[in-house]
C-alpha cells in the first residue's frame, strides 16, 4: 500500500559537478594549530577578572581537570560552521591530545568534512546556486555518501565510523583534514546526528532514508552511551556553533542518562557560539545544571574563540 499523496519523483532532477557548482571554502583557508607558550599564557592571566575572560579560564580549567581524570569525558558537539570556518585541525589536534572523548556533529558539518577530505574545498554560494536551479545538487558528495552509508549498513557501523572508514580505506586525498577520518583512526566516536529534510543528499535520487535512518540512530546510541558515561563518571560537553539539533539529541541522551540513574552531578557544560540562543542556554547549560552542576557561557565568533581555547589548553 502506498501513500494517497502525489510525491515529487527525484530521478528528474539534473546533478552538476563539484567544479560546476563551485565552493567558497578551501584548504587554504584552514587555520594551523598553534600552541599559546608563556607569552599567551601570561596575556591570558592578565585579562581582566570579569565576565568572559573568567568563563575562558575556567572553561579551560575544567577541560583539563577532566582530562587529567581517569575515566572523565571530554565530549564535544559541533554545528556545520566549525568546517566552514576552518577550524578542524584544531580539534583533532584536540583529539590527539586526549581533549576529546567523544564528538557529535550535525549532517551539514558531516557533509563539509567530507567534501573537504575528499575534494579539499565546500560551502557552495546558495543565493547564486539556487537562482541557477543548482544549490546541493553536486554529483561526487551524493555518489561518495551513497558508498559510504552502504558501507556502514553492510559493517553494522554508525553514520560517522562509516563515513571516516569510507575517507580511510579510499585513502581521499585530504582525509588528515578530516574529524570524521581522524576520529576513526584514534577510535574516538564521531557520531553524525541526520535529521531529514535538512540535508542537501535529501535532494538527490540516491538518497536511501532507511540506511541514513538506521545509522544515525546507532550513533544516537552510542553518544547516549557516552553521555550516560559523563554522568556517572564526570566531565564536560560544550556545543559549538549549533543553535538546535545537538542541544535536543543532547536533551534527549541526557534523559536517557538520567533514566538509567546517572546523577550528573559536578558535571561542567558550556555554549560558544556567536549568539545564545534558546535551546543551547536551556538544554546544554541551565537543565543540566540544576543537578547540581556548572553551564559557562561565552559569545564570540568561533575562528577566533576556538584557536583561542586551544592556545590556553597548551600554553
Amino acid at each position: 500500500m502506498t501513500s494517497k499523496y502525489e510525491e515529487i519523483d527525484l530521478a528528474r532532477v539534473k546533478t552538476v559537478t563539484i567544479a560546476e557548482r563551485g565552493s567558497k571554502v578551501t584548504l587554504e583557508d584552514f587555520g594551523v594549530p598553534i600552541k599559546g607558550g608563556k607569552a599567551f599564557k601570561h596575556w591570558l592571566g592578565e585579562l581582566p577578572g570579569q565576565l568572559a575572560a573568567d568563563r575562558m579560564r575556567e572553561l579551560t580549567l575544567a577541560l583539563r581537570r577532566a582530562k587529567g581524570a581517569k575515566g572523565r569525558e571530554l565530549i564535544w558537539m559541533l554545528g556545520a560552521h566549525i568546517v566552514k570556518c576552518g577550524l578542524s585541525l584544531y580539534f583533532i589536534e584536540m583529539m590527539k591530545k586526549g581533549y576529546v572523548t567523544a564528538l557529535a556533529v550535525n549532517g551539514a558539518t558531516a557533509i563539509h568534512d567530507f567534501e573537504i577530505a575528499c575534494f579539499g574545498e565546500t560551502s557552495e554560494d546558495v543565493p547564486k546556486n539556487l537562482a541557477r536551479g543548482i544549490f546541493g545538487f553536486c554529483e561526487e558528495t551524493s555518489a561518495g555518501f551513497a558508498e559510504a552509508v552502504a558501507l556502514g549498513v553492510e559493517n553494522g557501523l554508525g553514520l560517522g565510523e562509516a563515513i571516516g572508514r569510507y575517507c580511510l580505506e579510499r585513502k581521499v586525498a585530504n582525509r588528515s583534514y578530516s574529524m570524521l577520518a581522524e576520529g576513526y583512526r584514534l577510535g574516538i566516536p564521531v557520531t553524525v546526528h541526520a535529521a531529514i529534510g535538512t540535508e542537501i543528499l535529501v535532494q538527490h535520487p540516491s538518497y536511501d532514508g532507511a540506511a541514513w535512518g538506521e545509522l544515525t540512530t546507532r550513533d544516537f546510541r552510542i553518544l547516549a552511551a557516552r553521555i550516560e558515561r559523563l554522568g556517572k563518571r564526570g566531565g564536560v560537553a560544550v556545543n559549538v556553533g549549533s543553535a538546535v539539533i545537538m542541544p535536543e539529541v543532547f536533551l534527549k541522551a541526557f534523559s536517557i542518562a538520567r533514566n538509567l540513574g546517572a546523577s550528573f552531578e559536578g558535571l561542567v557544560t558550556c555554549n560558544l557560539d556567536m549568539i545564545q540562543h534558546y535551546r543551547p542556554c536551556e538544554n546544554v547549560l541551565k537543565r543540566p545544571a540544576a543537578f547540581g552542576g556548572k553551564g559557562i557561557s561565552i559569545t564570540g565568533h568561533h575562528e577566533i574563540l576556538i584557536p583561542m581555547i586551544f592556545s590556553a589548553l597548551f600554553s
